[in-house]
């Protein structure tokens, strides 16, 4: 049985070197502005490079996943750092579901010195267990799938959350979703305000449109927007509780970050929906 691992890379050279140590792979490079020549001269030989020129991790990975040749594809995000056995573990999981999401951990640079923002990542980013258990979708960073199943469902959308979009639509063809918790891979926590806004100013534009998609979508969000001050009252034990950062100041500093970034959610959603109404 042969492999492919695509990761889909934009403007991130040190972070797909990183990558690249760990794997022998498929780079399916977005059209990064230092051009493909510099892109084949990190990857030296390491992976094969394709460059898709539509812009989007979505596109990105479809060109890849059309490269490949591989009877299983496997997905890492180029600032992914795939750990020991992640490979095996992932393929291991196949043999009880259909496709199959892994774990994802939070890394930071030091456990003692972590930012405000690193903090909160640590506590709340990637929940990869709770996006295949309770959510039914597999992050498209850490995902496994026979190609034959990739074609059937068809490519990742763009300009939507295309993990829970691609997910679901598999699911929807009664393909079975499995959970990985031995495939891990590490990928860096935000490390300050500026970071994760530009993170979740993705994700909420994302997430609109997806949910424009779905019966009475914009009374959804709207009702999901509001509810967001209340869901940090309601987290706020999470992070008082968790073992993942320790001491007065890591926690304090998490508990800032959670209540200023779900008021700044829930304007921005707000936001969202009076543009789609104003154009």
């Amino acid at each position: 049985m042969k492999v492919s691992v695509v990761i889909p890379h934009y403007n991130d050279l040190k972070a797909l070197d990183l990558c690249l140590n760990d794997l022998k792979i498929i780079v399916a490079d977005n059209a990064s502005p230092q051009g493909e020549a510099e892109v084949i001269r990190l990857v030296a030989g390491r992976a094969r490079v394709v460059t898709v020129r539509e812009k989007g991790a979505g596109p990105a990975r479809n060109g890849g996943a059309a490269a490949a040749r591989g009877d299983i594809l496997a997905f890492v995000d180029a600032d992914c750092r795939p750990g020991q056995g992640w490979l095996e573990a992932g393929l291991a999981a196949l043999a009880h579901c259909d496709f199959a999401g892994g774990r994802v951990e939070v890394l930071t640079a030091s456990q003692t010195r972590m930012s405000p923002t690193e903090a909160f990542e640590r506590v709340f980013a990637f929940d990869a267990e709770s996006y295949v258990l309770r959510k039914g979708f597999a992050p498209s960073g850490n995902l496994f799938c026979p190609r034959t199943l990739f074609q059937a469902v068809g490519g990742f959308g763009n300009g939507v959350s295309e993990d829970v979009d691609w997910s679901h639509r598999a699911t929807g063809m009664n393909f079975r979703l499995g959970y990985a918790p031995e495939a891990v891979v590490g990928h860096p926590a935000r490390r300050d305000w500026r970071e994760l806004r530009a993170k979740w100013l993705r994700i909420n534009s994302e997430s609109y449109a997806l949910m424009m998609r779905k019966s009475h979508g914009r009374l959804k969000w709207l009702l999901r927007a509001l509810a967001l001050p209340l869901s940090a009252v309601i987290h706020s034990g999470r992070v008082l509780s968790t073992r993942r950062i320790g001491g007065f100041r890591q926690k304090c500093g998490a508990l800032a970050i959670l209540y200023r970034l779900r008021l700044w959610r829930m304007f921005d959603a707000l936001r969202l929906l009076a543009g789609a109404r104003a154009g």
